[in-house]
C-alpha cells in the first residue's frame, strides 16, 4: 500500500514541488492503522485502499488510493458512496472530513458526493461532508 499510495500521489506531489520517494512511503507507514483500512479488491486483485478514522467530531477518510489504470472507472465513487454510506455505531452520522492535495483530479469525485472546501493552504485542501437531514 505504501508502494501504490508512492505510484498514485506522484504526479500531484511533482507538480507541487515536494515529492520525495522515501517520505511519502514513510508518511503513510507512519500513519497506517490496519484495523481502520479496507482493501479494494477486482478480480482477485488488490487495486486500492481506504481508511476511515473516527475523530471527535467526523470520521476522517484518509489513504484512499486507486491503482492509476482504475482511476475515472467510477470504482472510487462507488467505494467512497459504500464508505458514506457505512458509519460506525457511536459517530456523529453523516459528518465526514478529509485532505487532497491543491489540483489533483480527485477533488471533483470528493464535490461529486457534497464534500465542500473547509480551508486550504499551498499544499493541501481540507473538505467537510455533513450529512442533509
Amino acid at each position: 500500500m505504501a508502494e501504490l499510495r508512492a505510484v498514485v500521489m506522484r504526479p500531484d506531489l511533482e507538480r507541487l514541488g515536494r515529492f520525495d520517494p522515501e517520505r511519502v512511503r514513510r508518511r503513510f507507514l507512519d500513519s497506517f492503522v490496519p484495523s481502520n483500512t479496507r482493501v479494494i479488491v477486482v478480480d482477485g486483485a488488490e487495486v486500492g485502499s481506504i481508511a476511515v478514522r473516527a475523530d471527535a467530531d467526523a470520521l476522517w477518510i484518509e489513504h484512499f488510493y486507486l491503482a492509476p489504470e482504475w482511476q475515472g472507472r467510477g470504482l472510487g465513487g462507488a467505494v467512497l458512496a459504500a464508505v458514506l454510506d457505512d458509519a460506525p455505531v457511536g459517530v456523529r452520522p453523516g459528518r465526514y472530513r478529509l485532505n487532497v492535495l491543491q489540483g489533483s483530479p480527485a477533488r471533483r469525485l470528493y464535490e461529486r458526493h457534497g464534500f465542500v472546501v473547509e480551508s486550504d493552504d499551498d499544499v493541501d485542501v481540507f473538505m467537510l461532508r455533513t450529512s442533509v437531514s
